[in-house]
């Protein structure tokens, strides 16, 4: 019974363990949140005591000023000097009137600086709009969070998932961003590389639900069940796939992206982020995106399992 004991308790530190291996970025994001609002709690009543020192002191001054102008007129009507109440009545001074121009060109003159700092933030605003406006958005953004240089850096790699969209639009001009954070094992390089503030950024928001990732992902990132769409749902069968996970290796991608063969990795696959509420993106927004991405998604595993496009 001793030795059964033991085996149950083991089996439940086992799973303690992984529990907290797979500690997913979801909690550490809902630990930083509090960690941020306890900080801005914490300055708002820094600046509070502050603000009401600052008070204290300016009474106190006020009544330290009151009692020594006391103290003057007391002093003076001990000496007979009597205080004047009230002074004469200046002249008034012959009121000047002036044109319609001069009242313009004075009024520039004593405002020229506030209008000058107005005309620049309004032209900063303009250029600002015209920038965001204008300036090309991605049609579709693939996450790969893993350490892969060879494949991360790879100049054809966007091209690549870009050519794959080509379908969804008549001028075959589809964009795809691939937005390389390269978590490793090693913290500081990790920290250097802000892969932390890209993480927390990117996996709560509905920006991209295609991800290129290995085993460290799902191990330190992701829960796959909750995060993860069943690939195995929609390709029944594929040699390449396991679940959660299509996995590269042995595929023609290292060839069609320009880089060895060994740059891929056993581990490495391709997955579909599910459709969720996440922290700055609703379930409806994710669904959204996983629409618009999920046919390129789909035209690219085909590809890759078949060589060509399988209706």
């Amino acid at each position: 019974m001793k030795d059964k004991d033991k085996k149950i308790a083991g089996q439940a530190d086992g799973n303690d363990e992984k529990l907290n291996i797979n500690k997913s970025v979801f909690q550490i994001n809902k630990e930083l949140k509090q960690q941020r609002e306890e900080e801005q709690l914490r300055q708002e009543e820094e600046i509070a005591r502050r603000r009401a020192e600052k008070e204290k002191q300016q009474q106190q001054e006020d009544y330290e000023k009151k009692l020594r102008d006391e103290k003057i007129e007391l002093m003076r009507l001990k000496q007979g000097i009597a205080a004047e109440t009230a002074e004469e009545p200046a002249e008034k001074e012959e009121e000047i009137k002036l044109t319609f121009k001069q009242k313009l060109v004075n009024f520039f003159y004593h405002n020229k600086w506030w209008l000058g700092l107005g005309t620049f933030m309004a032209v900063l605003a303009i250029f600002l709009t015209y920038d965001f406006i204008t300036k090309p958005r991605p049609d579709m953004t693939v996450l790969m969070l893993c350490k892969n240089d060879t494949i991360g850096t790879a100049p054809a790699l966007e091209k690549y998932f870009s050519k794959q969209g080509d379908f969804l639009n008549k001028d075959g001009k589809i964009k795809v961003a691939v937005n390389y954070i390269p978590y490793s094992d090693d913290d500081y390089q990790n920290y250097t590389n802000g892969v932390t503030v890209k993480l927390t950024s990117y996996l709560n928001n509905n920006e991209a639900v295609m991800i290129i990732g290995n085993k460290k992902t799902v191990t330190d990132l992701l829960v796959p069940e909750d995060t993860l769409v069943d690939l195995s749902k929609i390709y029944p069968g594929n040699p390449h796939v396991d679940t959660y996970f299509f996995y590269v290796k042995g595929t023609d991608f290292a060839k069609e992206i320009g880089v060895p063969e060994s740059a891929v990795t056993d581990d490495m696959f391709f997955a579909l982020r599910k459709p969720q509420d996440i922290i700055n993106a609703s379930k409806e927004d994710m669904q959204k995106t996983y629409d618009k991405d999920f046919p390129v998604f789909d035209m690219i595993v085909r590809k890759l399992s078949y060589g060509k496009t399988k209706q």
